[in-house]
């Protein structure tokens, strides 16, 4: 088949941040709101080369912050443009107002966000507390493992997004995924365009017909407004199933909410997302050819949260390793919260027991020696106590006084 758009694919070496720009570009976004951030600058940098030759019209807007950036988003996805941006660590905080509004006003805002961690003190490094801490906003998040993962999950999340009118958060980790570069396929423009068409907007902005957006609601109808958006994340799991199978099918490529691991007949379970699942994959192949009946859950949808695939995959495990790369201060770490809430209606017989793990703050690696440090503890402890264990903690970088005493002002 000499047209077969199949054979317009190509093969190149990109980062993450690359493979971001490009599905931007593939999705043919008409709107994107910039403003640069480590180590996120890239992809802005890289969507603004490649759409310099798209063509189909389209708007690049620099702004002056990232709060007006989400703002350019919101507009331009109100006038029934397709929107993109992306930013890192403060960037998203400073977003944290608007990304409310974006799912309050149910658009499909498709938001990159490379993980890294929040000050102080300053780190430019990977972590996932700044998207962790967006839990609540109404936002899907995926968290990427690959740079072909992150091409392909921005285009399934302009998908995902304009189904079911939620906006979604696609995470990569900084530096371990945003600048190291693998073979990535690119798809050709017709296949993506086959799978993704042009959006048609349920509802928009039009000059010949004024309406206004996100008006002032009483308390008879906010409620209800806030159920209808509930009932739409519900149906973001099963929706997700479909569009993968689709995308399986068009691309040979597939991904499901949550990823075992040689879990078939695994007694213990690493739990983890993103680049410290890629490299506990390795610990549990070393563990399984020593006999340890081990395997791993790969989280990749947080939100919503996969409960009941999560449920099926740990089905016959006694011990959970919870390996975050967030933390909740005053309980513990983010996963590890989720996970006891998921787990909380079993069966005390059924339960797991859930030990959990902070590993790899601030962009600290996530060494297999430290994912091996987890599955002896879990092994060797009987309770999980204390409940959340920090591994290769540098004490002796800061140590504080045991209390803290006000020193006298010198004159």
């Amino acid at each position: 088949m000499p047209n077969d758009p199949k054979k317009r694919r190509s093969s190149r070496i990109l980062t993450g941040n690359q493979a971001a720009a490009w599905a931007a570009y593939l999705a043919r976004v008409q709107v994107v709101s910039a403003y640069p951030i480590t180590p996120q600058t890239s992809i802005v940098e890289t969507l603004a080369e490649l759409l310099s030759r798209a063509p189909w019209p389209h708007r690049f807007i620099n702004l002056e912050s990232e709060h007006s950036a989400m703002a350019s988003c919101i507009g331009a996805s109100l006038a029934g443009a397709r929107v993109f941006t992306a930013t890192s660590s403060q960037g998203l905080l400073l977003m944290h107002e608007l990304l409310h509004w974006a799912s309050g006003a149910r658009l499909p805002v498709v938001l990159v966000n490379v993980n890294r961690a929040v000050a102080p003190g300053w780190n430019i490094w990977a972590d996932q507390q700044d998207s962790l801490s967006q839990r609540d906003t109404g936002f899907v998040q995926i968290y990427c493992e690959t740079a072909q993962e992150v091409l392909d999950s921005v285009i399934i999340a302009y998908r995902l997004a304009e189904d079911v009118q939620l906006p979604v958060m696609v995470n990569l980790d900084a530096f371990f995924l945003s600048h190291t570069a693998e073979p990535v396929e690119i798809p050709s423009p017709e296949e993506v365009e086959g799978f993704l068409p042009a959006r048609k907007p349920v509802f928009r902005l039009e000059v010949e017909r004024p309406r206004a957006f996100g008006g002032l609601i009483g308390p008879e109808g906010y409620q209800r407004i806030r159920e209808d958006l509930a009932r739409a994340m519900d149906s973001v799991l099963p929706r997700m199933d479909t569009i993968g199978k689709g995308w399986e099918l068009s691309f040979g490529r597939s991904y499901s909410n949550v990823e075992p691991y040689r879990m078939q007949d695994a007694q213990l379970a690493l739990v983890a997302s993103s680049s410290v699942a890629a490299n506990s994959r390795g610990v549990v192949d070393d563990l399984r050819s020593r006999g340890v009946a081990i395997g791993l859950v790969r989280i990749r949808t947080f939100r919503p949260f996969p409960k009941e695939e999560i449920l099926r995959s740990l089905r016959g495990v006694r011990r959970v390793a919870i390996l975050d790369r967030g933390f909740s201060w005053g309980r513990c770490g983010i996963l590890h919260q989720e996970m006891q809430s998921a787990l909380y209606g079993l069966a005390e017989v059924d339960r797991p027991k859930t030990y959990g793990y902070i590993i790899g703050l601030g962009g600290r690696d996530a060494t297999p020696e430290l994912i091996q440090e987890a599955v002896q503890q879990t092994l060797h402890r009987e309770n999980p106590e204390p409940e959340t264990v920090w591994l290769n903690a540098n004490r002796q970088a800061y140590e504080p006084p045991p209390r803290w005493v006000s020193t006298p002002s010198r004159r």
